[in-house]
């Protein structure tokens, strides 16, 4: 038995057929993946869904969130087509929340050793977890980035949904290289949490700073393996099934340019997009704004597909900077317009040419400062 036709002893199957798609429609160009369909060997990207509320609540009803979500998906037009995508459907549930985490993953852990980006359409955001799990059983080192409104570390509620990130980032042994908070509200946050994330040298980016300028987020996106969403990081009009939400937040469009950010990402495993409740949605415009997220997603695939790996320098330009005595190199990306920076340990990490800028006026990038702290 193939290892997909064992992964979907986990998922429900998807009934495709219930309406027609023209031919430019992403819904007649997903693959859908089932026991007729299991060479998956050509896609870049996999859609998931996983429905379980129960972390959030124990009465929670399994959620039809992913269905809602796809339905807008397969109605947008399919730009890309060297991007290939499937969807192997729905995890499904559990006769125990344990049972469902567990099967998730599974799936998620075997496609990660294949190779493919996976998009979970959750469910409550304390699947974030399993999305970690995968890189902890396997005792790798990662970048994890988290879009939230808060903190998700409150451990005086006894709720592993308030505290889950507790688990992620304070178990021993630690697979965490660097972590960031993206987009957090102050006024909901504890602000010893946030000193606490300084001295581990994590970043914390208030919503109000990353509006100012999101072109400095996509290096942080770009060396994240793993990216998970809470949709309550967008504004409530923007997303009104966001009842658990802010009149603050990053708008629609924002969120497509940072989920288009980790789409171009070499290192990104998977990303999740949690706390979707359609019951309180308006209009279904919450599934048309979270579909749009997934397409921009997608249009991050497709540059990184056109990207030179770092090893041919020749498509890349080179400058040689030095500022307050340190000597570095910065490379741009003659295909994309991306840039690298030169650590002293050798290696490259990206930045921005904001950082670049910062080092030819002769001081130093807080990018570059923090990297080197994380390095001692």
């Amino acid at each position: 038995m193939s290892t997909i036709l064992e992964l979907l002893n986990y998922t429900a199957r998807l009934n495709h057929q219930d309406r027609e798609y023209m031919p430019t429609q992403l819904g007649n160009n997903i693959y859908i993946i089932d026991e007729q369909h299991t060479d998956i060997d050509d896609l870049d990207i996999i859609l998931i869904g996983c429905g379980e509320l129960r972390g959030q609540h124990p009465s929670l009803a399994y959620s039809n969130a992913a269905d809602l979500v796809r339905e807008e998906l397969y109605k947008l037009h399919y730009w890309h087509t060297e991007v290939k995508i499937g969807d192997i459907g729905n995890i499904l549930e559990g006769i125990t929340l344990g049972d469902t985490r567990a099967a998730l993953k599974t799936v998620l852990s075997e496609l990660q050793q294949l190779g493919k980006k996976v998009l979970v359409i959750g469910g409550s955001h304390d699947l974030t977890l399993q999305q970690y799990d995968v890189f902890r059983d396997q005792q790798t080192i990662i970048d994890f980035t988290v879009i939230d409104m808060l903190a998700d570390l409150d451990d005086t509620t006894g709720n592993r949904y308030d505290n889950h990130l507790m688990e992620a980032l304070t178990s021993s042994p630690n697979f965490v290289r660097h972590f960031n908070l993206v987009g957090f509200q102050s006024y909901y946050v504890n602000p010893n949490l946030i000193e606490t994330f300084d001295k581990l040298h994590f970043d914390c980016v208030r919503v109000g700073k990353a509006r100012e300028d999101l072109e400095q987020l996509e290096p942080v996106l770009r060396s994240s393996h793993i990216v998970s969403i809470d949709i309550n990081a967008i504004r409530f009009s923007d997303a009104p099934a966001n009842t658990l939400g802010s009149p603050n937040g990053f708008y629609g469009d924002e969120m497509c340019k940072l989920t288009r950010f980790a789409g171009m990402s070499t290192t990104l495993s998977s990303m999740g997009i949690y706390g979707y409740m359609p019951e309180h949605d308006r209009e279904n415009i919450t599934a048309k704004l979270l579909a749009q997220m997934i397409w921009y997603f997608i249009d991050g695939v497709h540059v990184l597909k056109n990207e030179s790996p770092l090893e041919e320098l020749d498509q890349f330009m080179e400058y040689q900077i030095t500022f307050t005595d340190n000597n570095t190199l910065f490379i741009k990306s003659k295909k994309t317009n991306r840039w690298w920076m030169k650590l002293p340990n050798g290696n490259f990490i990206p930045c921005s040419h904001k950082d670049y800028i910062t080092a030819c006026n002769n001081e130093i990038p807080e990018r570059w400062m923090r990297e080197v702290e994380r390095l001692v």
